[in-house]
């Protein structure tokens, strides 16, 4: 599934419109990792750039990065995935969003059409 009114990274992670912005994974990405079992994400407060490593999503076949989607400052995560890391699998459009963003710039992320045709 891919959602219209996203914009997505190469890394596939997906960004809302709008101040600040809620970042996820895909659900492209949530099915490739397999049942989500930890994540780990940045604080509160931090700075990240655009394709900068900023914590990660351990699962039952490996552990990967999540990466920025965009330059800017996390102002808050979703503590629901410390006890309900699944939440990315069953949800990742919705209850399982990682982060929302203060973004800076403009970020260069691809449209649906754009993503459908990197996924295809």
């Amino acid at each position: 599934m891919i959602c219209e009114n996203l914009r997505y990274s190469r890394d596939h992670e997906w960004l809302t419109e709008g101040e600040p912005a809620t970042v996820g994974v895909t659900a492209f990405a949530a099915d490739a990792l397999g049942d989500v079992v930890f994540v780990e994400l940045p604080e509160p407060g931090t700075l990240v750039k655009a394709g900068d490593p900023c914590g990660e999503i351990e699962s039952t076949k490996s552990v990967s990065e999540v990466y920025a989607p965009a330059d800017g400052e996390i102002i808050e995560v979703n503590v629901a995935l410390s006890d309900e890391p699944g939440l990315i699998n069953t949800d990742p459009y919705g209850a399982g969003w990682l982060f929302k963003l203060r973004v800076t710039g403009d970020p260069e992320l691809l449209d649906a059409a754009g993503y459908t045709a990197l996924v295809s």
